[in-house]
């Protein structure tokens, strides 16, 4: 059996834990008037223009293809 790397889940969980914690922070302090944009905020900034709206289109196919389908090895196999 493989070992996981621990770091790789640790930092995984700090990103994670940064993200949630911005909402979080957000959410409470009152959104962007306040200062603190949401991720909502943030998102309904970026899809004003075609060209970030495509970008950011891109980004979620790629991050899509290396989370989920990358790994799939009985899909892909060569042999019956």
């Amino acid at each position: 059996m493989a070992q996981h790397p621990v770091i790789g889940y640790l930092v995984w969980a700090a990103v994670f834990g940064a993200v949630f914690a911005w909402e979080g922070i957000a959410l409470v302090k009152g959104g962007a008037e306040a200062g603190f944009p949401t991720l909502s905020d943030a998102t309904r900034a970026v899809m004003r223009y075609p060209v970030a709206r495509w970008a950011l289109f891109a980004l979620w196919l790629w991050f899509g293809w290396h989370t989920f389908v990358r790994g799939w090895h009985f899909l892909l196999r060569d042999g019956p």
